[in-house]
């Protein structure tokens, strides 16, 4: 027997008797190793660019146009009319990530009981049927469809029919984040301990009565809380969307860059700092509100 063969054997030997999570780790491994190979490889990469002195040199350079030192022109961020300027350009891009999450939050509060398998199959307490089962499969898909589509490919789609402006932005990151947003709430429902469903149905509950009293006391609390972490998760994507006209900072954002207008990019970017802090801290209190009630 050749020396290949007793390796193949062996091998099959140490995966029949591996683990599903020994396996999967051990495949990460692998996947870690041929990745940082790539890397250090000669190629394509551009892990050698990081210790040339050019590439540094330029990006002092860069740094020092977005701070206005290289320039004599006063830079934008000691503006007071560029502050004004963008501020109201930031609140269009805060109203583009609420409208995305009210979006959101409707498409999955509306989706989500009919998304979870023990409720389409009467595991919770209801009655199984066949409607109830077509409804899983076909949420389920859209639910794949929406968060497999990245937020910059659908503002790319919407842009076509819709003009430009916190519209496309927000349907954009609303699609996305319903996907999100409803499998996870989904998810809660799936696991939830069925023992007070079941009692409400034998007390003779209604499906509605279930649903009210035994689901959703249950599931709202997640689903706030899920809705609250994609808005912070949302607002620095809203850049992203802005890069193909989605209106707000985003558009700004990639138009200064073009104009290379550094210290306007520079502002901007403070801009975002600012909301993505105070969205982090309003989201972190409401969600203390939700956990304590």
């Amino acid at each position: 027997m050749s020396k290949f063969a007793l390796i193949v054997i062996a091998t099959n030997n140490t995966l029949r008797h591996m683990s599903f999570t020994k396996g999967s780790l051990f495949l990460f491994g692998i996947f870690i190793i041929v990745s940082w190979g790539f890397i250090f490889l000669p190629g394509d990469s551009g892990f050698v660019e990081l210790f040339r002195l050019e590439t540094w040199t330029n990006i002092k350079i860069f740094i020092l146009r977005l701070t206005g030192t290289e320039s004599d022109l006063t830079p934008a961020f000691f503006q007071v009319d560029r502050w004004i300027a963008t501020s109201k350009l930031a609140y269009q891009t805060l109203a583009m990530s609420i409208l995305a999450m009210a979006i959101a939050g409707i498409g999955a509060f509306l989706t989500m009981v009919w998304a979870a398998r023990n409720v389409s199959n009467g595991d919770l307490g209801g009655v199984p049927s066949i409607f109830g089962n077509v409804m899983y499969y076909l949420i389920r898909a859209n639910y794949v469809v929406s968060r497999a589509v990245p937020e910059l490919v659908w503002a790319m789609i919407i842009v076509f029919f819709l003009s430009p402006g916190i519209l496309p932005g927000a349907l954009a990151l609303g699609l996305h984040n319903l996907g999100i947003v409803g499998r996870l709430t989904a998810e809660v429902i799936e696991n939830l301990d069925p023992a007070s469903s079941v009692s409400l149905r034998s007390a003779g509950a209604s499906n509605s009565q279930i649903l009210m009293y035994g689901i959703m006391p249950q599931a709202m609390p997640h689903f706030i809380t899920y809705l609250l972490y994609r808005w912070e998760v949302v607002i620095r994507t809203t850049v992203v969307v802005g890069f193909v006209s989605a209106g707000g900072l985003g558009r700004e954002f990639i138009l200064r860059l073009n104009w290379f207008h550094y210290t306007d990019v520079t502002l901007i970017l403070i801009w975002y700092l600012l909301m993505v802090i105070g969205v982090d801290l309003l989201s972190s209190w409401l969600r203390k509100i939700v956990d304590a009630d």
